[in-house]
């Protein structure tokens, strides 16, 4: 025991000026993403992948004589983690593509205008469609970019409270964010989460449908507080007009193939099928119905290559960069010990005395984290992601249970921050350019983002009352704390000894 405790300790990474020197590259990171989201306000996920490798570059200066090839030796082993992850961020581009290809929104748009919603109604109906068209694409930024120009100012003309309005369809995007199968962050919260009792992580189908339970909960509560709130404002003319030059209800067809991958997604707990019968249904529909053409498959255009297969692949590479960036920092956190010391002193704090306190490190850990990095939920997962998984993995709770916690919190009252979220500056300056409402402040439009706050609520409920809370059982299944009596202390116990 002796022997492999030296050998570890000859294989640690180390740095000069000690094992603090191992958040150089994290701090030079985090620098990149304040300066491009928060002072530049260029929001390019490829940006924040060239701040993390930067940081790897500086960092290597400061490891130990003779240690500099084993740096690069981690930033490898970090790497390798997250290729399964971004093979499946690639292929979900493709569905994602295909989805807003076929402009699902403007079904929606034909939807509000049928049934002549206006107010605080349509303010509420506009989170519900937001939050159908983020879960079907799985890109709340690209949602928000979308949804926007059609649903903001005709809303305003209909009579919508333009602060409430605004926090709509941001929280809409956060939804699909937080819970959609396709999106990065479940994806990351997922593929970060390992058994202790079998190999592998958690699969997303399995993350998807123990979370549905705190999203709708949170969605529904949502939904009342847009329809109270919404209203109020200023009806002018217009509204209608906007709504009749952006609707198409054939589009509403194009939900089939999203209902089918959602369901298979979380019958079958496998993503790659259910991504490929929604790709192959998708586009069986899109062509039957025109809403897709062959050029929207696959094409040229000026000599490059077009088409949704495509630019799913081109849409999603940055944020493939990035992850690989982040895991391969997180590689160099791990060579040089700093992971477990962090696990080990949250754990032997009066936190790690139970799971309830666990959990409490969790969401404290993932909500500083995603504040520190300006709301860039998949940077922040991917970062603390490693550290919950140690902490999870020792208090003997479920990998769907930790990547539930993950993903939430980082999706809830931190991204209202006003000054320090790239979803409220976002949605502050999709509200400008319009004359027939000022520009919001973004305090305004974090203030009205009703989902993080709701989101945060419930997911604070299931921490303190235990609501949600699986372990892992011996084969890896989830079961109840009730079942784990004398096994669970004693599992942990050799977790920790080990």
């Amino acid at each position: 025991m002796e022997q492999q405790r030296n050998t570890q300790t000859r294989e640690r990474l180390e740095f000069r000026g000690g094992w603090g020197m191992a958040f150089l590259p994290v701090a030079i990171f985090l620098f990149f993403c304040i300066l491009y989201f928060v002072v530049f306000k260029a929001f390019e996920m490829y940006a924040l992948a060239m701040g993390a490798f930067v940081g790897l570059l500086v960092g290597a200066v400061f490891v130990k004589k003779g240690q500099y090839d084993r740096f690069w030796e981690a930033v490898y082993e970090g790497a390798k983690e997250a290729v399964s992850i971004g093979i499946l961020l690639l292929i979900i581009g493709m569905f994602a593509s295909m989805i807003k290809a076929a402009d699902i929104s403007s079904g929606f748009v034909w939807l509000a205008d049928y049934f002549h919603v206006s107010g605080g109604l349509f303010t509420a109906f506009t989170f519900f469609a937001v939050c159908v068209i983020a879960t079907a694409t799985g890109s709340s930024l690209g949602t928000m970019f979308t949804c926007f120009p059609i649903f903001y100012p005709a809303g305003i003309l209909l009579g919508s409270n333009a602060p409430v309005l605004a926090g709509a369809i941001v929280g809409g995007a956060i939804f699909g964010d937080n819970l959609a199968p396709i999106s990065d962050t479940t994806i990351i919260s997922a593929g970060t989460q390992e058994y202790r009792n079998r190999p592998g992580t958690a699969d997303v189908g399995g993350c998807v449908s123990t979370r549905l339970k705190y999203s709708l909960v949170a969605a529904t509560l949502s939904f009342a507080l847009f329809w109270a709130f919404g209203g109020g404002g200023t009806a002018g003319t217009g509204g209608e007009e906007i709504l009749a030059g952006n609707m198409n209800p054939s589009t509403l067809i194009m939900l089939i193939p999203v209902a089918v991958m959602l369901v298979l997604a979380v019958k079958t707990r496998n993503i790659y099928k259910a991504i490929t019968a929604g790709i192959l249904l998708g586009t069986v529909i899109g062509l039957a119905f025109r809403l897709l053409t062959f050029g929207d498959v696959i094409s040229i255009q000026d000599g490059a290559p077009a088409g949704f297969l495509t630019d799913g692949i081109s849409g999603m590479m940055a944020t493939v960069v990035l992850v690989l960036s982040v895991y391969g920092i997180m590689g160099v956190l791990t060579a040089a010990g700093v992971l477990d010391r962090i696990a080990e002193t949250i754990l032997s704090s009066r936190l790690g005395k139970s799971a309830r306190g666990a959990e409490v490190a969790m969401m404290l850990g993932i909500s500083v984290t995603t504040l520190i990095f300006g709301g860039v939920t998949s940077a922040s997962m991917a970062t603390f992601g490693k550290i919950q998984n140690e902490i999870g993995k020792r208090a003997g709770l479920h990998p769907y249970r930790r990547a539930n916690l993950l993903d939430g919190f980082a999706n809830a009252i931190v991204l209202n921050v006003p000054f320090l979220s790239v979803f409220v500056f976002i949605g502050t300056s999709l509200t400008e350019g319009y004359d027939i409402a000022a520009p919001l402040t973004v305090t305004q439009v974090g203030g009205s983002m009703f989902y993080s706050m709701m989101l945060f609520l419930v997911l604070l409920f299931s921490v303190i009352t235990g609501w949600g809370r699986d372990f892992e059982g011996e084969n890896g299944e989830p079961v109840r704390a009730k079942t784990l009596t004398g096994e669970k202390a004693a599992g942990r116990k050799s977790a920790l000894e080990a």
